[in-house]
């Protein structure tokens, strides 16, 4: 199966347009992935409304980015989250992770 891209835009103000497929074929670029990461804002907001697809990976990879912002004492809040997510935080139970 051929690997399927995920862009990340980043805005002055914290806020990161995640683009494409949140999934195991998609996440693949650490350095890309920790880059997102990087900011003077105490709050990162990941604006969801353009990813078209998400797996369990997807989910992982934004539990394992708000655990390494919460270690630097930063926020990583979730805009217009598809529904395909609400449906595996609901199913694993970490929906209120993202509140």
């Amino acid at each position: 199966m051929a690997a399927t891209n995920v862009h990340f835009k980043s805005q002055s103000d914290g806020i990161i347009y995640v683009n494409g497929e949140l999934t195991r074929n998609s996440l693949t670029d650490e350095r890309l992935l920790n880059r997102q990461l990087e900011s003077a804002q105490s709050t990162l907001y990941f604006d969801l409304s353009n990813v078209s697809r998400v797996d369990t990976a997807g989910l992982a990879w934004l539990i394992h980015s708000l655990g390494k912002l919460q270690q630097q004492d930063k926020r990583l809040e979730l805009k217009n989250i598809p529904e395909q997510l609400r449906n595996l935080m609901a199913l694993g139970q970490v929906s209120t992770l993202f509140e």
